[in-house]
C-alpha cells in the first residue's frame, strides 16, 4: 500500500476531531527503526496531531525507563512509552496507564491478536498497552555457500545440526558466529530450550517458572545441548557484537548464527537474497513453535481532552493494516495484527507471518524470557546471569545451574 493510500485511510478523522499533540518516549533511534517511527509521526499529522519525540538512546531501554519513572512520579506522564511483557503489568498495578477497551472493541483486537499477545497488553483484564510489531526469535541463519561447500543441507534435528558444524569445521569455516554478551548467551540458550523440551516444557521452565521443569532431566538436556555449541564457536567470540557475529555470516567466515529475525535487517543491507544467499530456517526441533518478542507502547492516563483525543488516533493508527504494513516493512519483523497484507514482504517475513499464525492455533507460541516478554527484569536477569556463567565457566555443573535457576525463580519474601 502507498503512504499516500495510508495518509487518505488515517486522515478520515481529522476533520471530526481536535488537533492534540502526543509524546511518545522510545528507544528506536537508529536506521529501520527511526524510519518506522517516521512513519508512526506521518499517520499522525495525517489526523491534525502533533508529535513530540522523546527519543532516549542506550542500555536497551534502560536509559528511557529511567526517564520515564521520573516523569511519572513528577506527574507528568507522556502520551505513550515504549514498553513490553511485564513491564506492562509492573506499571499497571501503578494506577496509571489508560484504559483502551474502547479503541481494542471497535478494532476487534481479540479477534485480531493471539489469546497470549492480547493478554500481554492488558492489566486486569482491561486493554492498556497496544502491539506493535513482532519478531521470531528462534531462527538459525545459514550461509548458503558455506552448506554448498560442504554438501548438505539445513539442519532440522540437532543430531543434524552437530554433524554439519563438525564438516564445517573440518572444511575451515566457523560453524557458528557467536557474540559473547550475556544477553546473546540468553538468546541462543532459550532457542535450544525450545527444540529439546518443546513448547509446553518452555512454558513451564521459563513462564511458569515450575521447579519440577527448571530442575530436570529435559533441563539437563537443554544444558548440554546448550554447553556443546560453544566448541563450534571461535576465539574471538567474547564480547563480538550481534551484527558482527552476523557479518560473519554474511562473508561467508563463519556459517550459522542462531539470532532473531532483526538480523535479517544486515544481509539485505548487504543486498543478499533469502533462499539465494543465505537461509531462514526454524532453529533444530522449533519447526512448529515460535518464540515471539513484541514491541509495543503502554498508553498513560491524561488530563487534556485533546491530548486524550490525539492519544486515541496513536492507538487507532498503530492497529491500522495500513500502519502495520509500512511499519514492519522498515522494521524487518512482522504485522502483530491479522489480516495485513503481506505481499510485499521479503521470504522470511512471510514464514515468519505463516508461523506465528498456525504457532497461535497450535499453542505453540511462547513468550521469550531473554527479550523481557516472560518475566519481570529481576527474574530475567538473574537467569541470564547464570546462562552466561554456565557458558563461560565450564567448572559450573547443569545440576549447579539448575540450583541457580531454581533460587532465580523462587518467590523474593
Amino acid at each position: 500500500m502507498s503512504r499516500a493510500a495510508m495518509a487518505v485511510l488515517l486522515g478520515v478523522a481529522a476533520a471530526a476531531a481536535p488537533a492534540g499533540e502526543v509524546e511518545v518516549l522510545h528507544w528506536w533511534t537508529s536506521g529501520g527503526e527511526a524510519k518506522s517511527v517516521d512513519e508512526l509521526k506521518r499517520a499522525l499529522a495525517t489526523q491534525g496531531h502533533a508529535w513530540r519525540d522523546l527519543a532516549v538512546q542506550g542500555g536497551g531501554g534502560d536509559a528511557a525507563m529511567t526517564v520515564l519513572r521520573s516523569r511519572v512520579t513528577g506527574g507528568n506522564p507522556p502520551t505513550a512509552a515504549q514498553l513490553k511483557g511485564p513491564a506492562i503489568q509492573e506499571w499497571g498495578r501503578m494506577g496509571v496507564l489508560a484504559n483502551l477497551d474502547d479503541v481494542a472493541t471497535e478494532q476487534r483486537w481479540d479477534a485480531q491478536l493471539p489469546k497470549v499477545v492480547a493478554e500481554a497488553m492488558k492489566y486486569n483484564g482491561h486493554y492498556v498497552a497496544v502491539p506493535v510489531n513482532v519478531h521470531r526469535v528462534n531462527w538459525l541463519w545459514i550461509n548458503r555457500d558455506a552448506l554448498r561447500k560442504v554438501g548438505t543441507r539445513a539442519p532440522q534435528s540437532w543430531d543434524e545440526f552437530f554433524a554439519l558444524a563438525e564438516k564445517l569445521q573440518r572444511a575451515g569455516i566457523v560453524p557458528v558466529a557467536h557474540g559473547g554478551q550475556p544477553w546473546q548467551e540468553f538468546t541462543t540458550f532459550e532457542t535450544v530450550a525450545l527444540g529439546v523440551g518443546g513448547a509446553d516444557f518452555y512454558r513451564k521452565a521459563f513462564v511458569k517458572l515450575d521447579p519440577a521443569a527448571l530442575k530436570s532431566g529435559t533441563m539437563e538436556s537443554v544444558l548440554t545441548t546448550f554447553r556443546r555449541i560453544k566448541a563450534y564457536t571461535d576465539k574471538a567470540a567474547p564480547r563480538r557484537d550481534w551484527n558482527q557475529a552476523t557479518a560473519m555470516v554474511i562473508r561467508g567466515e563463519a556459517a550459522m548464527q542462531f539470532m532473531g529475525d532483526w538480523a535479517k535487517g544486515e544481509f539485505l543491507a548487504a543486498g543478499k537474497v533469502p533462499n539465494k544467499d543465505f537461509l531462514c530456517v526454524s532453529a533444530p526441533g522449533t519447526e512448529r513453535s515460535y518464540i515471539f518478542n513484541i514491541d509495543s507502547f503502554a498508553m498513560f492516563q491524561l488530563q487534556s481532552a485533546a491530548a486524550r483525543t490525539a492519544q486515541r488516533a496513536l492507538v487507532t493508527s498503530i492497529m491500522s493494516p495500513a500502519f502495520q504494513e509500512i511499519f514492519n516493512l522498515n522494521k524487518g519483523s512482522i504485522p502483530v495484527a491479522a489480516g495485513v497484507n503481506m505481499g510485499r514482504f521479503d521470504l522470511c517475513g512471510q514464514e515468519s507471518g505463516a508461523y506465528f499464525t498456525a504457532t497461535a492455533m497450535i499453542n505453540t507460541l511462547v513468550p521469550s524470557i531473554a527479550h523481557k516478554m516472560a518475566q519481570p527484569a529481576a527474574v530475567e536477569d538473574a537467569f541470564k546471569e547464570t546462562v552466561a556463567a554456565f557458558w563461560n565457566d565450564e567448572r559450573i555443573t547443569s545440576a549447579q545451574a539448575m540450583d541457580r535457576f531454581v533460587a532465580a525463580a523462587r518467590p523474593k519474601p
